[in-house]
């Protein structure tokens, strides 16, 4: 018989399988470190479906992999095994796990979770931590430095305004721990003021921290001299806080020029986040509170040096009352002497200024009477002198105006006599005549024409006639 003859079905070679495996794997279950790759989740059915793969230590090349599920119990398992760690369960982690090898005809190969160890995890992710901290420290020299346990960096030595009002919040916009937060610094029992401003951003997820980090900038970038900057977030599950443990967002908060307060939600360890910035809080509400507590520091403080001014004061004023009232006795006693020694010098030097007082005021009014004697008779020699002069005047104007009328008589006269000499009546008895064309007189033919009708107003007549020759007069045919 031919080989092709000796030949078995899949599904019997699948059960032959199957049953193998049975024997060899049916009570036992072994624990084994891989990473998950290819991972989703039916959340109706609590269904896991994933790989499990094994790479070389440089973490380039695949050694190994098998398909792997989680359901049941072992879906229970990955669920607190998230709550426990933090860590959520998806691809590219590195988990230890009990699994049981199962083999389906149909399906094939698989391993089935049945137990995850969340020590484990947290060891890689503590591991992680300490490795990024380290990297921080190495990394920033002048900027992060450990101190024992204690982490010291740029932002934890800016000194804190006396008074925090213009506040910068970075948190997502939905988040209830941010309005407590404001609702708080609002509402706090002192009155006090402040200004916040919002930068939304996402606050969970590590695979939003450059989105967070870009928000983080854009509070540098705006230029506005904010007192601090606050982070917040509220609660959640462990593994929405691995954000903070990103190294850059860690670097950027050592770095920042604005002390930075965070309040990011968590009861368990310190983010990295919170050891990096100035002043770490529990919780939004908790960040507020110191706010408000280190205002009311402030306040306190200038009310006690208030009152230490008012004590010293009052002790000052109550300690110099006996030496003042001494001091006043002592200038009262020596004004007293002083002014009985200046008495009488004051007393000579009061006659002696009257008497010359006398004096001044005898020569002043000597001298006044003769002035005024000067005063009354110069007027009136002025005031004759003036009167003599103003006559002789008034009798050469009398004379001027006379004679100046009889000329100018003699001149009317004359002119009285030619204006006759030359009136029209007087003309016209001469023989003269007076031309008139269309009533107006006519004093030169160049405007009258042949046929024209013209007046010729004599002494005693006036002739209508006509223009029947025009010659030019060349001054010789006039002959009186």
């Amino acid at each position: 018989m031919s080989s092709a003859s000796q030949h078995i079905r899949l599904s019997e070679l699948n059960a032959l399988i199957e049953d193998t495996i049975r024997k060899n794997f049916q009570d036992r279950s072994f624990w084994i470190v891989a990473d998950i790759t290819n991972h989703s989740f039916k959340e109706r059915s609590s269904y896991h479906y994933f790989d499990l793969v094994e790479k070389d230590p440089a973490g380039t090349e695949m050694i190994a992999k098998v398909a792997g599920k989680a359901w049941g119990n072992g879906s229970l398992r990955i669920k607190a095994f998230e709550a426990a760690t933090g860590q959520q369960f998806t691809n590219n982690i590195n988990v230890l796990v009990n699994v049981k090898v199962v083999f389906h005809k149909v399906y094939g190969l698989s391993l089935e979770v049945v137990d995850i160890d969340s020590n484990f995890t947290l060891g890689l992710l503590e591991k992680r931590r300490r490795e990024t901290l380290e990297r921080l420290v190495n990394e920033n020299e002048g900027v992060i430095e450990k101190i024992g346990e204690q982490y010291i960096t740029r932002n934890s030595k800016l000194p804190l305004p006396s008074v925090i009002k213009k506040i910068a919040v970075v948190s997502s916009k939905t988040s209830a721990g941010n309005e407590d937060f404001k609702h708080s610094l609002v509402n706090n029992p002192y009155g006090y003021l402040f200004e916040i401003d919002d930068y939304h951003t996402t606050v969970q997820n590590e695979a939003y921290a450059q989105e967070f980090l870009n928000t983080l900038i854009g509070v540098f970038h705006s230029n506005i001299p904010y007192d601090v900057v606050v982070i917040n977030r509220g609660g959640g599950a462990q593994n929405d806080f691995l954000i903070f443990d990103n190294y850059n967002i860690g670097r950027a908060i050592a770095r920042f020029p604005i002390p930075v307060i965070t309040g990011i939600g968590h009861q368990k360890n310190e983010t990295i986040a919170d050891l990096m910035a100035h002043t770490a809080t529990k919780t939004p509400t908790k960040a507020a509170e110191f706010i408000i507590a280190h205002n009311k520091k402030f306040e306190d403080m200038v009310l006690l040096f208030q009152k230490r001014i008012i004590i010293k004061s009052q002790q000052l004023l109550a300690s110099n009352t006996e030496q003042i009232h001494q001091l006043n006795t002592i200038l009262t006693n020596r004004s007293r002497t002083y002014l009985i020694n200046k008495r009488d010098i004051i007393s000579n030097y009061n006659s002696a200024l009257i008497h010359k007082t006398r004096e001044i005021l005898y020569t002043q009014h000597t001298l006044l009477q003769q002035a005024g004697s000067k005063l009354t008779h110069i007027p009136k020699v002025m005031f004759y002198q003036r009167s003599k002069d103003l006559e002789s005047k008034v009798e050469i104007l009398k004379s001027y105006t006379t004679n100046l009328l009889k000329n100018q008589k003699g001149y009317l006269s004359h002119y009285i006599s030619l204006m006759q000499l030359m009136a029209p009546d007087n003309i016209l008895k001469k023989g003269f005549a007076i031309i008139k064309h269309k009533g107006s007189i006519v004093s030169s033919g160049h405007k009258l024409g042949k046929g024209d009708e013209i007046e010729v107003v004599m002494e005693k007549e006036i002739i209508n006639a006509a223009v029947t020759t025009k010659k030019e007069n060349d001054g010789k045919s006039f002959n009186l």
